[in-house]
């Protein structure tokens, strides 16, 4: 990526940072190669648990103290945990970057997980537990995900079950850790109006004492997928429904085809073709989005709506006329064209967004070693071929590899 930067610490931790003179706000987080994908039916949670319990104090630092620390100057401090990463970031003036390196550091390498805030923090994981089955939305692709990779980790809920979840101690936590972590899955990015003597101090400062580790746990390799389809009740107004299937891996070659080809079958653009027939002709739907998430040795393709149950056999039926549409009709050089163009203004206005692209740099970083640029980007996508597209949605479309997920009362 151009005027991007990647360096290595003595201790194998990876760092990316990008200068860019006209902002006063500094984003950077810690990216770790780990995840919900590296735990077993026997520490179902774990993860996310440790994500919570890093805000919880350090050998140096209070609750109230991480808390405070950048709010008290206008900043933030967030974290995520997902299949294959967790990652710790920070927003805030460029003069308080050290204040944001030190105290991300701190909570990822220190956390003391004090038994009185365990036991509290478990608390607050049920009751979000309790608040996500409360929510259809939120349940609807985690439950999908649990019958695209049944008995797999991959299709694990990221947050646990009730039983994992209570029973987690203090060991519990550093065995998984240990087990899973090591220097050559951990990076830093950071995006901002700091120089990079300055980055490289900060990182040898607070991220090179770190010591190496081994993680010596491997992933469970992706079993064998066979479609399925499966019916939850619950109490709902609306029938939720999700359609879908595995996709290319994140190193596939046809990898950036696919993405540019569920854009156009349902991305954030109004003119998507599932939002043209459910939404715009019929008004069956709300929303309806297709989704596609590449991971290091697999891939999610889904499409999840919301309908009255009286139109859920409709709308299933048009959102299967859209998949056929792209397997038996070649798209003309015009159709492909402006795909490729709408894609190209997304990605160059999300760059436009310093986090996201701190974000998108780090993430990189872990699964590629290297950030690709823009441009390289767009050459990719320049030379798909309308026979390319076809072909990819004959691959990832036939209906008798879809499985489905219904939500309804």
């Amino acid at each position: 990526m151009k005027d991007c930067t990647i360096f290595k610490l003595s201790n194998g931790i990876r760092v990316v940072h990008q200068h860019i003179a006209h902002t006063k706000i500094v984003h950077c987080g810690l990216f770790l190669g780990i995840g919900s994908r590296d735990e077993n039916t026997e520490n179902q949670g774990i993860a996310h648990f440790w994500e919570h319990m890093a805000f919880k104090g350090t050998k140096k630092r209070s609750t109230l103290d991480i808390i405070t620390s950048l709010d008290s100057v206008g900043g933030e401090l967030n974290a995520y945990t997902d299949k294959e990463k967790i990652v710790f970031f920070a927003s805030v003036r460029d003069e308080y970057f050290e204040r944001a390196v030190d105290l991300l550091s701190d909570i990822t390498f220190n956390s003391t997980l004090p038994e009185k805030e365990l036991e509290k923090e478990r608390g607050v994981i049920l009751e979000e537990m309790s608040m996500y089955l409360d929510s259809p939305d939120d349940s609807l692709q985690d439950e999908f995900e649990n019958i695209v990779y049944p008995k797999h980790p991959m299709g694990m809920n990221i947050l646990g079950r009730k039983e994992t979840v209570s029973r987690f101690t203090r060991k519990d936590f550093k065995q998984f850790f240990d087990e899973n972590l090591s220097n050559d899955k951990i990076v830093f990015s950071c995006i901002g109006n700091i120089t990079l003597a300055e980055v490289e101090k900060m990182a040898k400062r607070y991220l090179e004492k770190r010591s190496l580790g081994k993680a010596l746990a491997k992933r469970k390799k992706i079993n064998i997928y066979k479609s399925n389809e499966k019916i939850l009740t619950r109490t709902v107004k609306q029938a939720k429904c999700a359609i879908g299937s595995r996709a290319y891996p994140i190193h596939h070659n046809d990898r950036v085809a696919f993405y540019l080809l569920v854009n156009m079958l349902g991305g954030p653009g109004m003119n998507s073709r599932l939002n043209l027939s459910l939404r715009e002709r019929y008004g069956y739907v709300y929303s309806i989005d297709a989704h596609y998430i590449p991971y290091s040795d697999t891939g999610l393709f889904a499409i999840f709506f919301g309908t009255e149950p009286k139109q859920l056999d409709r709308c299933i039926n048009l959102v299967k006329k859209e998949l056929q549409r792209f397997r038996e009709t070649k798209l003309s050089p015009k159709q492909l064209n402006e795909a490729k163009e709408q894609i190209k203004g997304q990605m160059a206005m999300s760059e436009e967004n310093n986090l996201s692209l701190m974000m998108m740099m780090g993430r990189s970083i872990l699964d590629y070693n290297r950030v690709p640029s823009i441009e390289e980007v767009f050459e990719k996508i320049n030379a798909i071929t309308p026979a390319k597209m076809q072909r990819i949605a004959n691959e990832m479309f036939r209906e008798k590899d879809l499985s489905q997920l219904i939500i309804k009362s």
